[in-house]
């Protein structure tokens, strides 16, 4: 059960009120404390093809809490021209967006680097007079914390694309704690955020492990001198699963009845309705789609249960648990482009579908491979367990330091 939302408030109170310790937070706007400065102008395309200094881009900013000056692209600069170059402190801000929440997103420069480095003309810089007002490893945190990005939003403004107005940008109110206070706060943060890394690369390092096994558990190559490989039978999926696709139907969105049956699409719940058509455990296979040929998300994937499928999805229904699920992992690590059509719009349609070429080893065989895979699935993409479940609750818990550590009382006149 979540915790009451006044006693959160008053536990986030009363740590703060310890943390500071009698000491008042400063609040000044950022006309006062800092000037703006602009980027690059008047640069055209070919300017960015053939760059001889490094900028930083929107997207830069965008994806990084403190700048990466290791993936910075190129711009031509002639000798002499005045632009704005970024140094240790400055706080750099994306000037637009598509829309207001994400207008004046922030990353800050948080090592000294010494090559000329720029900005684009999509974003902008603040440069604070007094150096020592603010250390920029917490002005990192600082206006990437929610009451910022609230407070940084509403000065944005447009219909397509949403613009940051310098002039409501600069009457900005930022809390000052004491450098000692600053200190501290980075201090606990940066704990959060290394144990955040440190799980996200050994999740990374548990995916390549799971693909390595994975590629070896399916592969039976007849080449190969292997048990696996001389004792397989091959046969088409439409041999091994029976489809459904007839059973299916879609309902435009402005017919839906809303409910809790998931309602599903071509790359998994795309809403929420009142009935449902198939009750069990299916496997779907993207029918349509871009991500048939990016594959950014496994192209077949289990549900069970009620469930509503439209036709963006086939239907597969299988004898037993290792079937499908053998299955499943089959499709999504082979190269199925040989059975997709269409350029602009790519399809697997039923026929091809039914005719993909599967091994279909003894099933003590699939058994043993489903185990195995199983265990490294619910390792690497269960949200409910595992190392993304992990990540998942220290990315809440940093959230939750990050907004009691950087919410300073504000003491009005």
């Amino acid at each position: 059960m979540s915790e009451p939302l006044n006693t959160q408030k008053t536990r986030k109170s009363a740590f703060m009120e310890r943390l500071l310790d009698g000491v008042e937070v400063e609040w000044k706007s950022l006309g006062e404390l800092s000037q703006i400065y602009g980027g690059l102008t008047g640069k055209s395309k070919k300017d960015f093809e053939a760059g001889n200094t490094k900028y930083i881009s929107y997207k830069n900013i965008f994806n990084n809490i403190d700048v990466n000056f290791t993936e910075l692209d190129l711009v031509q600069v002639a000798d002499g021209e005045n632009q704005h170059e970024v140094k240790y402190g400055d706080v750099l801000f994306t000037g637009s967006s598509e829309t207001a929440a994400e207008a004046g997103m922030s990353s800050a420069v948080t090592i000294n680097f010494d090559e000329k480095v720029y900005l684009n003309s999509f974003s902008f810089g603040v440069r604070f007079y007094d150096d020592n007002l603010l250390i920029p490893e917490f002005s990192k945190y600082l206006f990437r914390s929610h009451f910022m990005r609230r407070a940084i939003a509403k000065t944005a403004s447009g219909v397509t694309r949403f613009n940051v107005s310098k002039l409501r940008f600069k009457k900005l109110l930022i809390p000052i704690p004491p450098l000692s206070i600053q200190k501290e706060i980075v201090r606990i943060l940066d704990t959060f955020t290394e144990l955040t890394a440190e799980l996200t690369a050994e999740l990374t390092a548990r995916k390549k492990q799971y693909a390595y096994y994975r590629d070896e558990l399916l592969s039976f190559d007849s080449t190969k001198d292997t048990k696996s490989a001389k004792n397989v039978e091959w046969k088409t999926l439409g041999e091994i699963g029976e489809n459904l696709d007839s059973k299916r139907k879609p309902i435009t969105g402005g017919l839906r009845e809303p409910g809790d049956i998931p309602y599903y699409g071509a790359s998994g719940i795309v809403d929420y309705v009142k009935d449902y058509i198939f009750e069990g455990d299916y496997l779907l296979v993207s029918e349509d789609g871009a991500n048939l040929i990016a594959r950014n998300t496994p192209i077949a994937f289990s549900i069970s249960g009620k469930t509503w499928v439209n036709n963006h999805a086939h239907v597969l229904k299988f004898q037993t648990y290792e079937d499908r699920r053998y299955i499943e992992y089959y499709l999504n690590s082979i190269d199925l482009t040989p059975y997709i059509s269409g350029a602009a719009q790519p399809k697997l349609n039923k026929r091809n579908l039914n005719s993909i070429k599967i091994p279909n080893p003894p099933q003590e065989v699939k058994q043993r491979i489903v185990t195995i895979l199983d265990k490294f699935d619910t390792l690497t993409a269960s949200i409910s367990e595992g190392l993304p479940k992990e990540i998942a609750l220290r990315k809440k818990q940093y959230e939750y330091y990050r907004e009691m550590l950087l919410t300073f009382p504000k003491h009005e006149e």
